[in-house]
């Protein structure tokens, strides 16, 4: 009998051809039995996918992410965060601008139904100390989810950090003075991105202009705020299975 894998889900709730919202749910929790055994932890770490992920490969991703973090000796719970991205056409080079602006503009929608989660589990278990890590589009999720928590002044340092891995979001981010002062004010302790100069997938889209500049292609420009902090590395490719493997410590 395989493991079922706690998740935050959101499937289902926008049209994968055009990013329309169909339900205004906030989400659902699978199987919520096993969020209500995480009230009282002394953390959790959630796990956001990239583009062209099915529920499956939300799975998957948590997965490598639980096994990775275990060896690095990280024992707190770590759930997964699946939403919408197998968009239509983002296997195909000739859909690839529309399926990738598609699955932004869900990644985008997202940061409300997270924050919302983020909202309602601390709500019941104020001393969890809650940790993001977001991988491709998954590092838009994450910066929808600050900019929607920052809508609400209870929220400050609701997050304890947030680990980016080949991120799709552009590099004036974390310097912006728009996204400064929102990071300084939702996240406690640091922000850690993984960028790789070698990653094949953000080199193309930076190239054919489908993300200008990201993120996780050669790091921050600017000036960031100190809990910021960026490490070069290089992973096989872009899959987060390739990020996972080089990473040396969490959290």
């Amino acid at each position: 009998m395989k493991k079922i894998i706690p998740r935050i889900s959101t499937r289902g709730y926008y049209d994968l051809s055009n990013g329309k919202t169909i339900k205004k749910n906030s989400y659902f929790l699978y199987p919520r039995k096993d969020f209500e055994k995480l009230i009282g932890s002394k953390e959790l770490t959630i796990m956001i996918h990239g583009l062209r992920n099915d529920n499956a490969g939300a799975i998957a991703k948590v997965m490598i992410a639980k096994d990775r973090l275990r060896k690095l000796g990280y024992f707190f719970p770590v759930v997964g965060y699946s939403y919408d991205s197998n968009t239509t056409g983002a296997h195909l080079i000739k859909h690839a601008r529309h399926a990738l602006a598609t699955g932004q503009l869900i990644a985008k929608k997202n940061g409300r139904n997270l924050s919302l989660f983020i909202q309602d589990f601390k709500a019941k278990s104020p001393k969890t100390k809650i940790r993001l890590m977001g991988h491709s589009l998954g590092s838009q999720v994450i910066l929808s989810t600050i900019e929607h928590l920052s809508k609400n002044p209870q929220n400050k340092k609701i997050l304890e950090s947030v680990y980016f891995f080949g991120a799709s979001i552009t590099e004036d981010v974390p310097s912006s003075k728009k996204y400064k002062k929102l990071l300084d004010m939702i996240i406690s302790k640091k922000i850690i991105n993984y960028f790789s100069p070698y990653d094949e997938v953000l080199s193309w889209s930076d190239k054919q202009k489908f993300v200008k500049g990201p993120l996780g292609l050669n790091g921050a420009t600017g000036n960031t705020i100190s809990k910021y902090r960026q490490k070069s590395v290089k992973p096989k490719n872009h899959r987060f299975a390739s990020y996972a493997a080089v990473l040396k410590q969490f959290p």
